[in-house]
């Protein structure tokens, strides 16, 4: 204030010397030779000319201390001069953090990967302490980015080892950030592998467990069942151990908690034998399902059913372990790999004609799996129901020069490939038991075939439907007291299979049409809940 002053005190003087100044702009010397003297009328005119600019200047020094010292920088910012628009420094370090399908995206300042326990106890202390929140983030692989927090994150990606395996109980102790994977890989050597697998690999133990994730079959319950004891990290109450005979109740509560009691740290795992399977892919239809729906589901060890939108074909594809006694089956397949997928390689040309584009050179056609062609035929036009018709009937064909079987190691063989980017709902609702199902699970698909044609939704393949047996988890969408009930998931999907962001935002918004109908259709009907790991919700952290 103080400067301010003085500013303006300098420039009243100015102006005083300055109007004395041009009232006799000669007075203090001689006139040169002859010049004549001034007119009156210049004089004035001369002085209001300099008035005028010599307001200018005072306002632009006026404004510009009064800018400087109402919005002084921080002590911590940068040198005004050489950062002159910036009044906060740039953070030093921001993690941008996105899920596989690039669906959500977060931008965090804090973002913790410790090594040890103690390293994850000191985070969570931390965080307590001063009062801000962490959530706990796996692999990326959910498709709603549950683990995604502005707010900060902490990744157990370098916890991930195997702690110790009981090859008399067969169980094995891991820390939560090993991969499916890893772990698989890790125990093989003493002959022991999961009861059962998701889709895919690539979930962190700690992340898969904690969502409810599940793999398919009507006699084996979701992964989390599979968890015999777990290490918690708390804010209230430091590093904790919970299992069924410790504390029941806050054990099956934590198993599918979300990471919302505390970041799992450790888990110890029932395993089962390793053993060999045998894939049996065949192609069906509805009525045919109908009448084999309990005898596929009481039979089979895992059992999943591929439905394809507008059409009536049913990929049924069972797995069960190899005969001791006969082996594995002897088959020939009727058809090459190479000739199953070649009437999808003639159509993406034609589609590739149809629509006018250019095809990248830098790809060959030829060496593309099925999977990787669907997404280039429906990048063309995803939002078209006639095009995706095509696509969807040139699946059906696929699948029906696929049939047959495959064996493999059960980490090989219950894989799927799900193909690329994509959003997908799936939910859960009960199906009866065992012994009696209530076929609901297959009335569920009828509507849902018919909700499609009706509103005719550009739904492209597969509607993936599996089963699971209960369990006792709260939290979960199998949960259930009484252990021979079964539950069906159904999932939708819609890939993104551009990088153009005008095409992924009209396809997000149909995918959400989409999920909104089947919602609003149909899960009050069924009782239906959504799997954890694709609930979309308002992100408000």
């Amino acid at each position: 204030m103080q400067r301010a002053l003085t500013l303006k005190r300098s420039l009243q003087s100015l102006h005083r010397i300055v109007n004395s100044t041009t009232k006799n702009p000669l007075s203090s010397g001689r006139a040169f030779c002859n010049a004549p003297s001034p007119s009156p009328s210049a004089s004035s005119a001369s002085a209001s000319e300099v008035r005028k600019y010599m307001g200018y200047t005072a306002l632009v020094l006026f404004c510009g201390a009064a800018t400087y010292y109402s919005f002084p920088f921080p002590e911590n910012a940068k040198h005004k001069k050489a950062q002159i628009f910036r009044y906060a420094p740039l953070p030093e370090e921001l993690h941008t953090v996105s899920n596989w399908s690039g669906t959500h995206e977060v931008q965090t300042r804090v973002f913790h990967q410790p090594e040890t326990l103690e390293e994850l106890e000191k985070v969570v202390k931390e965080a307590n302490e001063n009062k801000y929140r962490i959530r706990p983030v796996g692999s990326g692989l959910s498709p709603n980015g549950i683990g995604l927090s502005r707010a900060g994150m902490v990744n157990l990606a370098l916890m991930d080892k195997v702690l110790e395996v009981d090859e008399e109980k067969k169980r094995v102790r891991v820390q939560a950030g090993i991969r499916v994977q890893q772990l698989v890989d890790g125990i093989k050597d003493q002959g022991l592998t999961l009861q059962n697998f998701a889709s895919i690999r690539e979930q962190q133990i700690g992340g898969i467990v904690q969502v409810g994730a599940h793999g398919t079959g009507a006699r084996l319950p979701p992964i989390d069942e599979q968890v015999i004891s777990m290490k918690l990290v708390t804010p209230a109450k430091g590093t904790i151990e919970v299992s069924k005979e410790k504390d029941p109740e806050l054990f099956y509560l934590a198993r599918c908690g979300l990471g919302g009691l505390g970041v799992v740290a450790e888990v110890t795992i029932q395993c089962v034998d390793r053993q060999e399977l045998v894939e049996h892919t065949t192609v069906s239809n509805m009525e045919e399902i109908k009448k084999n729906h309990k005898k596929l589901l009481s039979e089979n060890k895992h059992v999943k059913y591929l439905y394809i939108p507008y059409t009536d074909t049913v990929v049924v594809v069972t797995c069960n372990p190899v005969s001791k006694w006969k082996g594995p089956p002897k088959f020939k397949p009727k058809y090459t790999t190479d000739e199953a997928i070649q009437h999808v390689r003639d159509l993406y040309r034609e589609c590739l004609k149809k629509y006018r584009v250019v095809p990248d050179n830098s790809v060959d056609i030829n060496e593309l799996s099925f999977t990787e062609l669907r997404d280039k035929l429906l990048a063309l036009n995803p939002l078209n129901k006639d095009h995706i018709v095509k696509v969807n009937q040139a699946e059906a064909e696929f699948w029906r020069k696929s049939e047959g079987y495959r064996v493999g190691w059960s980490d090989e063989i219950l894989g799927f490939d799900c193909g690329g980017q994509q959003w997908v709902s799936e939910t859960c609702f009960p199906a009866g038991t065992l012994a009696k199902p209530s076929m609901k699970d297959l009335e569920y698909i009828a509507d849902l075939k018919q909700l499609i044609e009706k509103e005719e939704i550009p739904a492209p393949a597969p509607i993936e439907q599996r089963w699971t047996a209960s369990t006792k988890s709260p939290m979960s969408p199998a949960s259930s007291s009484r252990e021979d009930d079964i539950f069906s998931w159904v999932g939708i999907i819609m890939y993104l299979p551009t990088t153009d962001a005008r095409q992924r935002k009209d396809i997000t918004e149909e995918f959400f049409h989409y999920r909104h109908l089947t919602q609003t259709r149909l899960w009050d009907t069924y009782s239906s809940y959504e799997h954890w790991a694709k609930i979309e919700v308002v992100n408000t952290s």
